[in-house]
């Protein structure tokens, strides 16, 4: 009897490495298994228990890593896994051998994710033809789009997290003013991530003349929750910015499509979101609300978006 043809796909980030096994050519996802990257002292010795516990042999792959991937070098950000592209090809055996970067994936992925994962945020049921956004408050601001191509989709590798935080009123001009002394330059990431919701926050009790909080994201946001009045504020300003930076996002690409929120964070108040400001700022655009108010936004629960991305990703002649 021949034996089953598997290709490896995985989505890599600092604490876990998610692996799953594809027929070549499909995206459905096979021994979908987690393993803990500290466990490992490089990605070659995860793959190999991976692929030994099912008994797979592979000769195509395509992982998706959290951190840049342009270079020879992928060096992790937030482990210590550092190896050369071309000698962990030759090691693990593979003929076919891709490397994304995590939200390249996680915008793949979009194509992939089933209606019961995706909580709409105002606007139409379906979104129109064109451009997709997808932007992604975690550990960072990671923004990337999907482009239509004739038989395919090109994800856009961006470092839109990296554009600069505008202020709209006084409040937020002492808010940048507060950050810049912290950090020099203010990009949005300072503030749409899980640390810059912290930023966020002790901004406000800067501003409010309280002493600096030892606070994480989980206190803010589980704070808002139960209606702490300074956690509420803070956790609907978070809000209202990702609303502007995501228009601005679509005004910008033409992304009538659609906009997919993605990340850990919000999945978490999926209900406070659509409550917020969020939709009121994002279609407050003067003279291009009708092109908003008609942009539908949803935010992406599954978990194995990503996981999907890199199975599209090693299918696509265009990645």
């Amino acid at each position: 009897m021949t034996k089953e043809s598997f290709a490896l796909v995985g989505d890599i980030g600092g604490t876990n490495a998610r692996f799953a096994l594809v027929t070549p050519g499909q995206v459905e996802l096979q021994h979908v298994e987690i393993l803990a990257c500290r466990e490992y002292d490089n990605l070659d010795a995860a793959v190999r228990e991976y692929l030994g516990r099912h008994g797979a042999e592979v000769t195509e792959a395509c992982l998706a890593f959290a951190c840049p991937v342009n270079g020879q070098m992928i060096r992790m950000t937030n482990n210590h896994w550092v190896f050369d592209r071309d000698d962990m090809q030759d090691t693990l055996g593979l003929e076919t051998f891709k490397i994304v970067n995590d939200f390249t994936a996680m915008a793949l992925g979009m194509l992939h994710v089933h209606d019961e994962h995706l909580k709409r945020i105002g606007g139409p049921a379906v979104g129109g033809k064109g451009v997709r956004l997808v932007i992604g408050p975690g550990t960072g601001l990671g923004v990337s789009a999907l482009v239509p191509a004739i038989e395919n989709w090109i994800p856009l590798a961006t470092e839109g997290g990296h554009i600069e935080f505008g202020a709209v009123n006084e409040d937020e001009i002492r808010i940048r003013e507060w950050l810049g002394g912290r950090f020099g330059r203010v990009s949005v990431e300072r503030i749409l991530c899980g640390d810059g919701l912290v930023n966020l926050y002790k901004a406000h009790c800067a501003l409010e003349g309280r002493p600096e909080p030892d606070i994480t994201a989980a206190d803010v946001t589980g704070g808002a929750l139960s209606g702490d009045p300074l956690a509420t504020k803070v956790l609907n300003h978070f809000c209202e910015i990702l609303g502007r930076v995501a228009g601005d996002d679509v005004l910008t690409l033409g992304a009538w499509g659609g906009v997919y929120l993605c990340g850990g964070i919000l999945p978490r108040f999926v209900e406070f979101l659509r409550a917020s400001p969020f939709r009121a700022a994002f279609e407050r655009k003067g003279r291009m609300r009708h092109l908003m108010e008609n942009t539908p936004v949803w935010v992406v629960t599954d978990v194995l978006a990503g996981l999907k991305g890199a199975a599209e990703a090693l299918r696509n002649p265009e990645v």
